[in-house]
């Protein structure tokens, strides 16, 4: 005859394993439920980038993506830093209000095109959502939704700071005196709200703010800058 303790060890698998799955289950559910994503991409053959795309999680993580075309003759304003490719983080304060946007609007499954006649070129935009509610895109030049015009600036800003990151770190390797001239033109721009998400270019500012081979001026702003730098 079997012992009860060894048919006690016996069936001990079988009885723990409801309370196993109970367990487990949620936290593989969490792991393999899709994440909210918004993707913002921008097409403009005139600019510099030409084209560029900013892509947002949920939880704050992103990437930038932008490529580069021929430079433009006697545009000195319109020539490319290279392309980028690297990672971002968004700030909880401005990923709420852009997901937000996103589902007041039907994850973007809308014609968000105005379709105005006389409204010039401003470059093809497109956003995309996909999340565990569904997906949704629209593209569009202008659109007469004040929640999308808001919404196209502020990715558009976010992509300013990141090339103006690119651009300083360029002027520091390369060309110092033109570091003045740039510093003051993004802490123009930050202040007018034209440049958002500083953070993400702390690590050049950082440099900067610490250098006493350049100009005190500059050292100054990137101080000041990174003292406006989120940390959600």
């Amino acid at each position: 005859m079997h012992s009860p303790r060894r048919v006690i060890w016996a069936w001990l698998p079988i009885l723990l394993a409801p309370v196993v799955a109970l367990v487990v289950s949620p936290l593989a559910a969490a792991q393999d439920a899709p994440r909210a994503q918004i993707r913002f991409t921008y097409e403009n053959p005139k600019l510099q980038p030409q084209k560029y795309v900013v892509t947002v999680d949920e939880d704050g993580s992103g990437h930038f993506l932008s490529e580069v075309g021929p430079p433009v003759k006697n545009d000195a304003d319109n020539v490319p830093v290279g392309p980028q490719d690297r990672p971002i983080h968004i700030s909880r304060e401005l990923r709420q209000e852009i997901f937000a946007v996103a589902r007041k609007n039907k994850l973007f499954a809308i014609a968000c095109d105005g379709r105005e006649k006389n409204v010039a070129f401003q470059g093809s935009k497109t956003l995309e959502y996909e999340g565990p509610e569904g997906k949704g895109s629209c593209t569009y030049n202008w659109s007469k939704s004040s929640q999308i015009e808001k919404l196209t600036d502020q990715f558009e800003s976010v992509a300013t700071t990141l090339e103006e990151g690119a651009k300083l770190q360029r002027q520091y390797e390369h060309g110092r005196l033109s570091l003045d001239m740039e510093m003051e033109f993004l802490e123009q721009m930050v202040h007018e709200g034209r440049a958002i998400e500083v953070e993400n270019i702390a690590p050049i500012l950082t440099a900067l703010a610490g250098d006493e081979a350049i100009l005190q001026r500059v050292q100054r702003r990137a101080r000041a800058l990174l003292q406006g730098v989120k940390d959600d």
